[in-house]
């Protein structure tokens, strides 16, 4: 069991290494979202390159905390409008994922409104590629146990699948086997009822022959047909 964890480790570590080599993006900034407002940023990803990026709200006065109410909700979409990434009223964040197309994904921020209004400062940072291969600090722990999962499932499955081409390839031979045996007992079978048949038919015509005989009806047949030739 272990030997297996370490197998699907080593893949995971493989694919990734394949992953991050695919698309080096890093963006880096910092922007000024005003309470009530969306803004949207976007990046074009390469389909199932990896992707990490983390937010956080700036400080206005360093060693002060943030009020209760300066807080963002992120979600981050794919072309094909599928969620993922969703944080509600947060101060900051982070996500990782691979990307399952290829396309302009979307990272959306949007502060609520506030009386009077505000602006807040956002640090954004977005990695992509070889430039991301620091994600396993962002992903958490339980995001990597569940990728060793999902391939040991599907390790599984092959295996299974393996197994059964190999039940299937026994059954078919015992099915050959089978068809082989029917045909020669169906031969065996016909030769038998043709020699039964044979037999039954020479046993008819030497009881007729006998018959005959006794009656003394041949002796008219014969002379009855050389009658006829004359």
């Amino acid at each position: 069991m272990r030997r297996s964890i370490n197998i699907a480790t080593l893949i995971v570590t493989v694919m990734i290494l394949i992953l991050l080599t695919s698309s080096p993006l890093v963006i880096g900034m910092r922007f000024d979202l005003e309470t009530g407002a969306t803004k949207c940023i976007t990046e074009d990803i390469k389909i199932n390159a990896m992707t990490v990026g983390k937010y956080s709200i700036v400080k206005p006065v360093e060693g002060f905390p943030l009020s209760e109410y300066d807080r963002i909700t992120v979600r981050v979409t794919s072309p094909l409008g599928n969620n993922y990434h969703y944080a509600d009223r947060k101060q900051s964040g982070s996500f990782a994922f691979t990307a399952g197309e290829a396309g302009d994904y979307m990272a959306c921020f949007w502060a609520a409104k506030q009386s009077p209004d505000k602006s807040l400062s956002i640090d954004f940072e977005w990695k992509s590629g070889l430039a991301a291969k620091d994600w396993s600090k962002v992903a958490k722990k339980g995001q990597v146990e569940m990728m060793e999962l999902e391939l040991k499932k599907l390790y599984d499955s092959v295996t299974m699948v393996h197994e059964e081409m190999f039940n299937l390839r026994a059954r078919e031979e015992l099915m050959q086997q089978l068809i082989r045996s029917t045909n020669a007992k169906m031969a065996t079978f016909s030769f038998f009822s043709l020699v039964i048949c044979l037999s039954v038919a020479a046993l008819q015509l030497w009881h007729l022959k006998a018959f005959f005989q006794r009656k003394k009806l041949i002796y008219f047949f014969f002379f009855f047909f050389y009658l006829n030739n004359l």
